[in-house]
């Protein structure tokens, strides 16, 4: 289960988000709550902040490999949702194009002035791109490994996120 205080950030910056694009659309890649018992065990309050969010949009909830989709909440519940040319999956399928994805949560390392900073990152290429999580707890991939390197052709770009997002090449290993 998360700790309340991920749950209400991730929320706030959720919602934050929506209000700041005007985002008619969401579609939540996968894995939302980890497992099903933390979407069960959000409290109340929590659980209405994410219906409120929900209200007069179109929401889209895709199946993760750990969690089918909270289905107490509202909106579709789909294995993957196609708006062509566009397909929105968890988890990245090698021959795929068109493609979102967020499964792998990547995070690149970057050393600047003498030190090492490692953030959430977007990676794409013309055939896909993968998005980073939401959530602080989600883990995250190095993008030197190989599962990564293998799904990126060679004009792969990162976008670190960040107050001010950094876009750089894909690093690429040997």
């Amino acid at each position: 289960m998360l700790p309340p205080y991920e749950v209400s950030d991730t929320l706030l910056r959720l919602e934050n988000d929506i209000s700041h694009t005007a985002a008619r659309t969401i579609i939540c890649l996968g894995d939302s709550f980890d497992d099903l018992h933390a979407a069960q065990s959000l409290s109340e309050d929590e659980a209405m902040w994410i219906t409120r969010l929900q209200a007069g949009r179109k929401w889209i909830w895709i199946e993760g490999n750990h969690d089918p989709g909270p289905v107490q909440f509202g909106g579709a519940h789909l294995r993957h949702y196609a708006e062509l040319p566009l397909v929105f999956r968890h988890m990245a399928a090698p021959a795929a194009s068109g493609e979102i994805s967020g499964h792998y949560h990547p995070k690149p390392s970057v050393h600047a002035r003498g030190r090492t900073i490692t953030r959430p990152c977007f990676i794409y290429d013309q055939a896909r791109v993968i998005l980073p999580t939401y959530g602080t707890f989600s883990g995250g991939l190095k993008c030197t490994d190989a599962i990564l390197q293998a799904l990126f052709g060679p004009g792969a770009r990162v976008v670190m996120t960040g107050r001010r997002p950094q876009a750089f090449p894909m690093p690429r290993v040997g």
